[in-house]
């Protein structure tokens, strides 16, 4: 019935009212489901071109304000000629530099280390760059501590360790990646922000297809469904199936990668050659440290502003800001848990988290929703102690195979909490977000941050607690999607945007950097029960076994 004829009548102008009110709810719960309506985008063939080299606009994004570009930038560099002229962990070395009277170091000082990079040549590297890791271990006392680099763009660097502890401490330095394979990185986010692709599955009857989805996608002849979500303006788009509407869209999973390096620079990405590979020392790597001295002033250098967040001693971290992190034993666990519910949401590291808690606590029982480990999502009651844990993982970009059904944007969830002085909200976003502009990650952040501020508006009492990034073993097709280089850029960035916000971090950073245990992207059981020690000591102060 037409508008004009419905409102003619008394009765017809109650109906036709009746019937745009019922359809605006229909589309504010399928809001609520977190399943919006797609739209179908016509692409203007003729001002883009295909070519991944002829035009880079294709994914372009609001340029961001210094404020939010909150990292150091990588030094211009020219492009090197051959691998031989580039940095050379195995003719690079690093010097311990003379302690204070007479050689000696006491627990509170600093020891600084000068780092000089040569290429495979031998001759001394004039530019910086490089991405080095530096810790201070000592493997009888499992103490361990991250160091602080500082690139002085000539090719020497400086690493400064704060002494924690008393005993041999040992230096170990790492190139990560020679400064021409930063440019190298850097160069593919910015020309092929999309390497990483997905797949949805449609279907339709006996009909089903797939095709290829992004945060942004290359035109092509084919229609776009965009599944911008309508509450966080988070982009998403799939190519548009043949003979399927885009509300046919039933699954989500990563379709491939695209490894476009030249030749030349995949031999920057070699492991054992100038890939996580250790510097060694021109003199001794290791110093003895004494006990501190009555009185002693910290000295601190003039190169590096701040400190560590932690260190293990005896196996244990110990965190420097304040925080009291004991042991907590099964039983502490529970207790400490006791009446609250504790919320996961992000990627695979932060399921690790819930794996710990399910398999720590006997009387925490697993419910059988039948979903796939990877994505969940996962839920498990404690009903004896009143204790929920769950864990979701985010929303697109992300690697899991993953029904569009639980697909959800971790604002979306939090806005749908009520919140309270029993609610524990844990987040950890970043991994599968590294081989993407950094625009993309920032706007993420961006809107669960204003997801917080609205939980912590309403419900102060909330915890929240943030998981940041980690370092990795590296493959060459590791470097490619989710290289260490792309990690400390979303660790730097995420602890900018969310500086000043009543939130906790867990510094996974320096936890597992400090670790003597090689690198994992899930790191191994003796770091994970530490986070969860740490976790735990924000949810229960100064508790523990």
């Amino acid at each position: 019935m037409k508008a004009t004829a419905c409102l003619r009548r008394e009765y017809g102008a109650l109906l036709c009212l009746t019937a745009f009110v019922v359809i605006f709810v229909l589309r504010y719960m399928d809001n609520l489901e977190f399943q919006p309506k797609s739209t179908i985008i016509m692409v203007d063939h003729q001002s883009v071109s295909t070519h991944p080299h002829m035009n880079r606009s294709f994914c372009a994004f609001q340029p961001l304000s210094p404020e939010d570009a909150a990292w150091p930038e990588t030094p211009l560099l020219p492009a090197p000629i051959s691998l031989e002229q580039t940095s050379d962990p195995a003719h690079s070395n690093f010097t311990i530099l003379p302690g204070r009277k007479g050689g000696q170091w006491h627990v509170g000082d600093q020891l600084q280390v000068m780092i000089q990079t040569s290429d495979f040549q031998g001759r001394p590297k004039k530019s910086g760059g490089d991405f080095l890791l530096a810790s201070l271990h000592n493997r009888k006392l499992e103490a361990g501590v991250a160091g602080q680099v500082v690139d002085h763009l000539n090719g020497s660097y400086s690493a400064v360790f704060s002494l924690l502890w008393e005993g041999d401490a040992q230096v170990e330095v790492m190139l990560v990646h020679p400064s021409e394979g930063i440019s190298v990185l850097n160069r593919l986010t910015r020309e092929q922000p999309d390497r990483i692709y997905f797949k949805s599955l449609f279907r339709s009857g006996s009909l089903s297809e797939s095709t290829i989805c992004n945060v942004c996608l290359r035109p092509t002849k084919q229609p776009l469904c965009n599944y911008t979500d309508l509450r966080t303006g988070e982009p998403w788009f799939c190519y548009k199936p043949k003979n399927m509407s885009c509300d046919a869209r039933i699954s989500h999973h990563m379709g491939g990668y695209r490894n476009n390096l030249k030749a030349k620079e995949k031999d920057l990405f070699k492991s054992g050659v100038n890939m996580k590979v250790s510097i060694q020392a021109s003199g001794p790597s290791n110093v003895t440290v004494l006990p501190k001295q009555e009185g002693q002033l910290k000295k601190k250098s003039s190169t590096v502003t701040s400190g560590p967040s932690g260190y293990y001693y005896q196996g244990v971290w110990r965190a420097l800001d304040g925080t009291t992190v004991p042991e907590f034993s099964a039983s502490a666990i529970s207790q400490c848990l006791k009446g609250k519910v504790v919320h996961m949401y992000g990627d695979s590291t932060i399921r690790q988290w819930f794996e710990f808690f399910d398999a720590a606590l006997p009387g925490l029982k697993k419910f059988d929703l039948h979903n796939p480990r990877q994505f969940g999502p996962h839920m498990s009651l404690d009903y004896e102690n009143n204790i929920l844990v769950t864990y979701r993982c985010h929303g697109p970009p992300i690697r899991f195979a993953v029904p569009t059904r639980e697909l959800r944007y971790v604002a979306n969830e939090l806005d749908d909490l009520a919140g309270d002085n029993n609610i524990v909200v844990v987040l950890g976003i970043w991994s599968h977000l590294g081989s993407f502009p950094m625009e993309i990650y920032i706007r993420r952040l961006q809107s669960i941050r204003r997801a917080v501020v609205r939980l912590l508006d309403r419900a102060p009492g909330t915890l929240v607690v943030i998981r940041t990034a980690n370092s990795k073993a590296l493959t060459l097709y590791e470097t490619i999607t989710n290289s260490d280089w792309y990690s400390l850029q979303r660790d730097k960035v995420l602890r900018a945007i969310f500086k000043g916000l009543n939130v906790q971090l867990i510094d996974a950073w320096e936890m597992n950097l400090a670790h003597h245990l090689p690198h994992n992207l899930h790191p191994p059981p003796p770091i994970i029960r530490n986070m969860i020690n740490y976790l735990l000591s924000y949810i229960c102060p100064k508790n523990g076994s």
